[in-house]
């Protein structure tokens, strides 16, 4: 049997957060070259976009929501039991 080469075996064990991660500090990279070339303008959106799919982005939002409707819950749930 042979061994499985480094790069495949790297690519394929990824976890999606790593693979998010790498996605975004490319476009992170690219918005900033854009913005220094050729447009602030498609440059700022490259790096919201980037920022919107890093782990920092929107699921650390969903996390700060989904707080928020729990808090929700108990505050309904302390007004109706007392």
């Amino acid at each position: 049997m042979g061994r499985a080469s480094p790069i495949l075996y790297s690519t394929v064990c990824l976890s999606l957060a790593e693979k998010l991660i790498l996605l975004s500090t490319v476009i992170a990279l690219l918005g900033a070259a854009v913005i220094i070339t050729y447009s602030p303008q498609n440059g700022v959106i490259l790096l919201v976009i980037a920022f919107l799919i890093s782990p920092m982005g929107l699921p650390l939002a969903a996390i700060w929501l989904l707080g928020k409707v729990q808090d929700l819950k108990f505050a309904i749930q302390d007004w109706m039991y007392g």
